[in-house]
């Protein structure tokens, strides 16, 4: 193959960092300082107060506030967080989900005030529901008025915002779940039809196809390098196919898979963080090479975000791995690196027959909404067995189970070595929140959300009085209350059944010791999973409490977003033996506190507490001093070692009265 020497070069995918932390104001110096390095499209990360609409100062907000993200309560803080940043020249994307019609809201009610054309406006909003339910957790309604004002923002932004991306249909955290590339086709396609579906009966016809060329992807590589990239070219099949065949898009360019992409987090280890550089790269590769289906916009994590938060020496890395395979090398010159390969052909079409058989599945169940539970099961199906691989060392991960001995890194030493939020910014972003409250027209304010609900209530598209409540200093928690009042709220399934699954390999002493200490204890070893605070990544607590009924515990779990009182009170009323958190949002701390007072005062001190998550070690200590009777993070990946460690523990507490 040459270079298309006459060709003009092709344009390198759109650079970005996922970012946001503090407040709106530190936030807008970190995207300012990217942008001037080259960074040529923004990335918004939002913490979890805003993702499912509470406010700084809700109840279970505590803990959470710039943890993960940036805390945005309402038109003065948007206005913080873009602030000299134009617009209407600017291509930003926004993770948002369950609240995206409000963070759009004041999205555009801040370009307007900078004197933009609204309809110049590019990005996107991640806007997807489904996944919610299934992988992260980031929901509040039930799956039909979600559903609802999915498209409800895709009408409004055909009509008023014609170059933004009202969804996208994000497959990255279904692979973080543990689905395997057949179930991330299918499970992301289904849910794109689920929504085009609805999507027809609130625009044009004639308008309809243009909405499908809206309508894009967010994924996930992992670092199964040849299968990422021909999961990549299997979508891009089959989103056109699809297209053609279901929905009747004659255009060509309406039929095109359009995708961003941020490579595997989930893979990035904290044994030999340095590691994670390769990692970062191979995955990016896995997006980029193949100029058919190359990615839109690559945003990478840091080679470090299995640690803490990225510094931005740490972020500005990843931006530069991302230039140097645009700018320096010649992969811009070429046509696709794999177009007549017969192991690429071959490959592709194997995952797209698998993707087409469960995509017929979820068809002949009535569609994505009503398989959810269908799906959420074969994720922590697939999850037990990725993580047993990796337990028997028949998945290598290099630095966890092969090849462990390591030097000391320099990289990770150093008082900065991790940056860290400020504790002050909570009580800071709180205050602010408050002064704004007392500074706003409340006359105004009440009389917009009046109209918000109404909008609900009638039908309507929720978009014109959502801007119209931005404008007047209506807050996300106001805009979260009427939401939830007019559409009630959800608990999504946890996927974790009662019944004992067949994986029983590997489990035979772990099960014999939990059958010795359930013999003293009288009756089944009684652990309790709970995930306290806003942290909707379940997986690991999933896998725990999966685990722990297959080595014969009676196991609770219900699933995210519980707050302290509501865990301690269900361990009472089930004399749990074994209590296990797990926080992966930063807020531990708090939560963690907050849970072994509230032990205490039930005559639970007793019972012994064990904490996993993104821990830092001196947090650990902390915890261990407070009375956490054991830490795990994820270095500590052998499942079976924790449940001996359960089992030891109940075996030692005090046997308390039935």
């Amino acid at each position: 193959m040459t270079a298309q020497k006459d060709a003009p070069r092709d344009a390198p995918w759109l650079f970005r960092t996922y970012a946001g932390h503090s407040t709106a104001a530190a936030s807008n110096t970190l995207y300012r300082t990217n942008l001037a390095k080259g960074q040529t499209g923004l990335s918004v990360a939002f913490d979890l107060p805003t993702q499912t609409g509470y406010d700084s100062d809700h109840e279970l907000a505590r803990g959470e506030v710039g943890k993960v993200g940036v805390p945005i309560c309402h038109l003065g803080d948007m206005r913080a967080l873009f602030y000299a940043i134009p617009l209407d020249r600017m291509n930003t994307s926004m993770t948002i989900n369950a609240t995206a019609p409000w963070l759009l809201a004041l999205y555009v009610a801040v370009a307007e005030e900078q004197g933009a054309d609204i309809a110049a406006l590019q990005g996107t909003v991640q806007n997807d529901i489904i996944k919610e339910y299934l992988s992260r957790g980031t929901y509040i309604c039930p799956p039909k008025p979600s559903l609802r004002m999915i498209t409800d923002v895709a009408a409004w932004c055909a009509q008023a915002v014609p170059k933004w991306n009202p969804m996208n249909v994000c497959s990255y955290h279904l692979q973080e779940a543990g689905a395997t590339p057949e179930q991330e086709l299918a499970f992301a396609l289904a849910t794109a039809q689920a929504v085009l579906d609805d999507l027809q009966g609130k625009v044009e016809p004639a308008a309809f196809p243009a909405m499908v060329g809206r309508i894009s992807f967010f994924v996930n590589a992992g670092i199964r390098f040849v299968t990422e990239l021909c999961k990549m070219r299997a979508f891009t099949e089959l989103w056109d196919e699809i297209c053609r065949d279901r929905y009747g898009v004659t255009d060509e360019r309406f039929r095109r898979f359009r995708y961003g992409v941020q490579v595997n987090s989930l893979g990035l280890t904290e044994q030999q963080p340095e590691n994670n550089v390769y990692r970062i790269l191979l995955e990016m590769l896995a997006v980029t090479l193949s100029k058919n289906a190359r990615a839109r916009a690559v945003q990478l994590p840091a080679w470090n975000e299995a640690l803490g938060l990225p510094r931005p020496w740490d972020q500005q890395w990843s931006l530069r791995m991302q230039q140097v395979l645009a700018y320096e090398t010649d992969l811009l010159d070429y046509g696709d690196l794999f177009d007549g390969s017969p192991v690429v052909a071959a490959k592709v079409a194997e995952l797209k027959d698998g993707a087409r058989a469960e995509l017929a599945r979820i068809d002949a169940m009535g569609g994505a909404v009503a398989a959810i539970d269908y799906m959420k099961g074969r994720l922590v199906e697939a999850n037990a067995e990725r993580i047993a691989r990796i337990e028997a060392g028949e998945t290598v991960v290099v630095g966890v189970n092969r090849f462990t001995t390591t030097e000391p890194s320099p990289l990770t030493t150093g008082e900065d070595a991790i940056m860290t939020v400020d504790p002050a910014a909570e009580a800071d972003q709180v205050a602010r929140l408050r002064a704004w409250r007392a500074d706003r027209d409340e006359r105004a304010v009440q009389a917009a959300l009046a109209i918000l609900r109404a909008a609900c209530a009638s039908g309507e598209n929720v978009m014109p009085a959502s801007i119209a409540a931005a404008r007047a200093g209506a807050t996300t928690g106001e805009w979260g209350a009427v939401v939830r009042a007019a559409f009630g709220q959800y608990r999504a399934p946890t996927g974790v059944s009662k019944a004992p699954s067949n994986r029983t390999e590997g489990l035979d002493g772990v099960r014999e010791e939990v059958a010795r200490v359930a013999a003293r204890l009288g009756r089944p070893l009684r652990f309790l999973v709970g995930k306290p605070g806003l942290d909707g990544h379940s997986n690991g607590a999933e896998q725990i409490a999966a685990r722990a009924r297959d080595c014969g515990m009676e196991i609770h779990y219900e699933g995210i977003r519980l707050t302290p009182a509501e865990i301690v009170a269900a361990a009472a009323e089930r004399g749990s033996d074994v209590v296990g958190l797990s926080i992966l949002s930063g807020s531990h701390l708090p939560l963690v506190s907050e849970v072994l007072d509230r032990m205490r005062a039930a005559g639970l001190g007793t019972v012994p507490l064990i904490v996993g998550g993104i821990i830092p070690e001196e947090d650990a200590a902390r915890l261990r001093a407070l009375g956490v009777a054991a830490v795990y993070t994820p270095k500590d990946f052998e499942l079976n070692r924790i449940m001996l460690d359960i089992a030891r523990l109940a075996d030692t507490a005090p046997v308390a009265a039935e």
